[in-house]
Parts: C-alpha cells; sequence; structure tokens
C-alpha cells in the first residue's frame, strides 16, 4: 500500500496482494520449503506470515535482505522513481539521488543469500524480500553485470525464482500473468 506520508520500511500489503498471496499458496513447491527468511520490512514480513501460516513454518527477518536503501529521497512519484531505478542499474558503482549505489547493495544481498545457502546446505529456504533485491541476486545467478533487464516483469510485483535453476526467471506467485 502506497503512501507518502508513511516511510516505504512500513508500506504493508495492499488486498489485493494478500489476496495474490493467498492464491499462490498452491504452488506444488511449498511443501518442500524448511526454512523461511524475510526482509524485516513490513510487506516482506506480511507476505511471510502468509505463507508461514501456510506451510506450519516460522519466519527469520534479516535486514540485509530489505529493499535496497532509497531513505535519501524517501517516496518518490511514480514517473520519477522509475528514471530513478533506471539509473541505479545502469550506473551500479554510482549513487542515484544518496541512494546506496546498485554493485554495494547487490554485494550485500549476495552475502546474506550465501549465509542462508551455508545455513541450509541441504534445504530449499525460501526467501521473501523485493523487486530490486531479487534483480540484483539473478544477475549474480545469471553471472551478468547489474542490469534492469532482470527486473520483476510489470505486474504489481509478487513474484518468485527458483535460484537453483539454470536460468532462473521471475514467475508470478499466483500464477497468474498480467
Amino acid at each position: 500500500m502506497i503512501d507518502p506520508a508513511v516511510p516505504i520500511t512500513e508500506w504493508g500489503l495492499s488486498e489485493r496482494g494478500r489476496a495474490r498471496i493467498r492464491a499462490g499458496l498452491t504452488q506444488p513447491w511449498l511443501g518442500n520449503i524448511t526454512s523461511i527468511w524475510s526482509s524485516d520490512e513490513r510487506k516482506a514480513i506480511e507476505t511471510a506470515a502468509i505463507v508461514a501460516g501456510a506451510v506450519g513454518l516460522i519466519p527469520v527477518a534479516r535486514e540485509d535482505l530489505g529493499e535496497n536503501d532509497r531513505s535519501a529521497t524517501g517516496y518518490l512519484p511514480f514517473d520519477e522513481f522509475d528514471r530513478a531505478v533506471d539509473q541505479f542499474f545502469a550506473e551500479p558503482e554510482q549513487s542515484v539521488r544518496g541512494w546506496a549505489t546498485a554493485a554495494a547493495e547487490q554485494q550485500r544481498i549476495v552475502r546474506c543469500f550465501e549465509d542462508i545457502r551455508k545455513a541450509e546446505p541441504d534445504g530449499m529456504p525460501l526467501i521473501v524480500s523485493h523487486g530490486a533485491v531479487g534483480a540484483l541476486l539473478l544477475a549474480y545467478l545469471s553471472q551478468c553485470p547489474v542490469s534492469r533487464i532482470f527486473d520483476q516483469p510489470g505486474n504489481g510485483g509478487g513474484n518468485w525464482f527458483h535460484a537453483d535453476e539454470r536460468r532462473p526467471a521471475w514467475r508470478p506467485f499466483d500464477g497468474c500473468v498480467r
């Protein structure tokens, strides 16, 4: 729920978002997950809680799974935000409007991802995070430079990918393509 008066990290799921997560609880692979790790931001915590309730696990929140740090600007109107995100991915070594760099954020996310994999070498952890986090991780897993081509599809969020696939790609969690 985007609200310019609320800090971005405190935005919660919309009713549509909750419905999409509930619809996605039919994913056959959910029965194989061994743990749930989430960003400590509200919408990730809410998402993880819905999934955890369905599979009987207790989610663990980690600050280092949070979205890229854009606290220097806070909320930006969509078109302005979209231009800033383009620049964030296009110039990964440069700070955009005071944001953390994409290169630094990718290092943080990869370290966290590797920590989780080491904690569960034989498990199937589910990581609940954010679009830019996933895009930076997908670029790393694909052994490609940071690029916005790895960003989520424009379907309002709620997507997933399997990190161990040969060519991981985003899929809508609720199975619906919009």
